[in-house]
């Protein structure tokens, strides 16, 4: 599993890498026999990673901030009563921004205890990747329920761990993803309440003037609209979002 952390750190870090004057690899794909136990060795670390970056999404979702900002900023969508505006990639690339914005100390760390002192063979690569595991993990524990993590400690039927470093992560990635899930719905929760009074008000106003025949989300949405705007609403959700992770 803590080939999980290694790969987190070169998919979300890419950014910051790329600001280093790092010199630019040439790749070359070619078939024959190898000289040197040297060769062998670099051929298996490309095919590696190669491997692990089929999986980059999936530990994407599973190990940042991505699932609950994305599920928010869908909520919202629904809320508005707009299920094409904004469009999906739209949110999608909003929810990776806001991910690799929430996620940088984490990164940082990541980058400063991991990752260039690897670069500069300071330090071996089990090395790299038990120090690239220790902030993501203290990520996730920071926002997962302490309910939830118990649930699964029971469920793996295995003796409860003494300290968080002897959580494994097949427990605790699970017991993460739910404690996002549940804190995503209660913001959208919060996120549909005004609209929803909106939506009850005009349908009441509609009712009294008689007007049964025009559906009232024709007249809501554009008060909807209004209302999001004027309170600044992308600004709000996006600082509540930043802010809400500890």
């Amino acid at each position: 599993m803590r080939l999980l952390a290694l790969l987190l750190l070169f998919v979300l870090w890419l950014p910051a890498l790329a600001q280093e004057t790092v010199p630019l690899p040439r790749v070359s794909v070619e078939v024959g026999t190898a000289r040197t136990p040297q060769e062998v060795s670099t051929s298996l670390q490309i095919l590696a990673i190669l491997t692990l970056l089929s999986v980059a999404p999936s530990i994407l979702l599973m190990m940042t901030a991505f699932t609950r900002i994305v599920i928010v900023l869908s909520f919202l969508k629904s809320a508005l009563g707009t299920p094409n505006i904004p469009p999906t990639p739209v949110i999608i690339g909003l929810s990776l921004f806001l991910t690799f914005y929430v996620m940088a100390p984490t990164l940082d760390e990541i980058n400063r205890t991991a990752l260039q002192p690897y670069m500069r063979q300071q330090i071996t690569f089990p090395q790299a990747l038990e120090r690239a595991e220790k902030p993501i993990r203290a990520f996730m524990l920071r926002q997962t329920y302490t309910e939830d993590l118990n649930l699964f400690i029971r469920l793996s039927k295995q003796p409860p761990p003494r300290t968080a470093d002897d959580l494994p992560l097949t427990t605790l990635i699970p017991a993460f993803m739910l404690s996002e899930l549940k804190t995503a719905f209660i913001i959208g929760f919060y996120i549909y309440i005004p609209f929803l009074v909106i939506d009850l008000i005009v349908a009441s106003i509609l009712l009294s003037m008689g007007m049964m025949m025009l559906p009232p989300v024709v007249v809501s949405l554009p008060a909807k609209l209004l209302v999001f705007t004027l309170a600044n609403g992308w600004n709000v959700l996006a600082q509540a979002l930043v802010q809400g992770f500890r």
